[in-house]
């Protein structure tokens, strides 16, 4: 069997590129795979250290590789970044890879279970099917408008009817339509479907939250998460789910788990704020 130190593997949709190293000063060898030949390949070599990008399907090929006695270490792509000397292809991306996490300091995201990885994904089902419930503005290809709160109270309010804003008016905006005698039929119509559109949006919307209600019941995390103050069932879910071990992390306020768009939003804040001291 085949021996290398460490091994730098660009992950892709059908052809993966890999960069494995004989010795420190020694030989690379380079080898594009296809999907169907990974198992093949890792299955034909001795166990060493392998390093992935954590990106799309890099929690399931490191658990691939852990089985076949391989230890495998995921890197946030923002690190291996600097270890690319030039150009950018998937060769050039696989030698940074074996380079960076060969450095010391370099930090690595725990590998997910396929349990966390389920419960992630209902997360992101519930969030999407949320945004498709209250945002008018999102578009698919050949469809109009997506059936939404806004666009229901855009088309009501054409009419002069209106209600205070929140998604839990909803019902109090259909019942001003419903008892309105001047609005057309056409319009009523109209309201009515947008209307059992949102209901089934709801009902897909509570299935998911008593999925992933039930499928946590038993997480010692979550249930310990769902205690502190201000955490509920869904939030100790996700943070569960995204962290596997809370350990890598070392101080709660240096590494604070924050949802997505936050760190961006926060360097918005202070870049205002410097600019309003400087004023």
């Amino acid at each position: 069997m085949k021996k290398f130190i460490r091994i730098g593997v660009d992950l892709a949709k059908n052809y993966f590129q890999v960069h494995a190293l004989e010795s420190e000063n020694g030989r690379a060898v380079t080898r594009k795979l296809k999907r169907s030949k990974m198992h093949e390949f890792f299955s034909q070599i001795e166990p060493c250290l392998i390093g992935l990008e954590a990106c799309g399907s890099a929690h399931y090929w490191a658990r691939e590789l852990k089985t076949m006695g391989h230890e495998v270490l995921l890197m946030p792509p923002a690190y291996t970044k600097p270890y690319v000397k030039r150009g950018k292809n998937d060769a050039v991306d696989a030698d940074a890879i074996c380079e960076a996490m060969s450095r010391p300091g370099m930090r690595f995201v725990p590998i997910k279970s396929p349990e966390q990885q389920a419960t992630l994904m209902l997360h992101k089902t519930r969030e999407l099917l949320i945004k498709q419930r209250t945002n008018s503005r999102r578009r698919r290809r050949r469809f109009a408008r997506l059936w939404s709160v806004n666009a229901l109270r855009g088309h009501l309010s054409e009419f002069g009817i209106v209600a205070a804003k929140g998604i839990g008016r909803v019902d109090e905006l259909l019942d001003l339509a419903e008892s309105n005698a001047t609005l057309p039929d056409a319009a009523k119509t109209g309201m009515r479907v947008l209307a059992q559109t949102l209901d089934e949006l709801d009902k897909a919307i509570d299935d998911l939250e008593n999925e992933i209600t039930s499928a946590n019941a038993q997480n010692e995390m979550v249930r310990l998460l769902d205690k502190v103050p201000g955490v509920g069932k869904l939030i100790a879910s996700v943070i569960a789910a995204s962290v596997p071990d809370p350990s890598v992390f070392k101080s709660g306020r240096r590494d604070a788990i924050l949802p997505p768009g936050l760190a961006s939003r926060r360097g918005k804040t202070r870049a205002a704020a410097s600019r309003r001291s400087a004023a």
